[in-house]
């Protein structure tokens, strides 16, 4: 696929992704993720309470809760729970991943990061970095929004 294809095609997913975000019940980030494997959207996921507990992220003092599970996270778990294997998919997400997360997805088999907004601690892209994932920065607001 030319680079411009696949331009096209990251700015289209990752507008899909800020989507998704939105359904966060989180106030401080709505984080929205998808992993895509040969042009086919095989999970999503965005940054929530686990299953069963009460959709509030954060505490009284406006903190996130510690078992919060980040929008990554939720997508590698549900695929994980499919007949579809993430192998050598692409991870489209709004807000670069964490560390913890990043051990997550290279475990997984994702081969390609695709993010827009940087994540304060840059040690999860360091790590991906290192183990060969292919990192994209898609920056401009603009071009995901238009």
């Amino acid at each position: 696929m030319s680079n411009k294809k696949q331009l096209k095609y990251d700015i289209a997913y990752m507008r899909m992704a800020s989507e998704w975000a939105k359904l966060s019940h989180c106030k401080r980030k709505q984080v929205g993720a998808l992993i895509v494997k040969d042009k086919m959207i095989i999970s999503d996921g965005y940054n929530g309470t686990p299953s069963g507990f009460e959709n509030f992220c954060e505490d009284e003092e406006g903190y996130t809760k510690w078992y919060v599970l980040h929008a990554e996270a939720n997508a590698i778990l549900k695929v994980a729970s499919s007949a579809q294997s993430s192998k050598g998919a692409t991870l489209y997400i709004t807000m670069s991943p964490c560390k913890e997360c990043s051990k997550l997805i290279h475990q997984a088999g994702i081969t390609r990061v695709v993010y827009h907004i940087e994540y304060k601690d840059n040690s999860g892209l360091d790590f991906l970095k290192k183990a060969g994932v292919i990192l994209d920065h898609l920056k401009s607001v603009d071009t995901i929004n238009s």
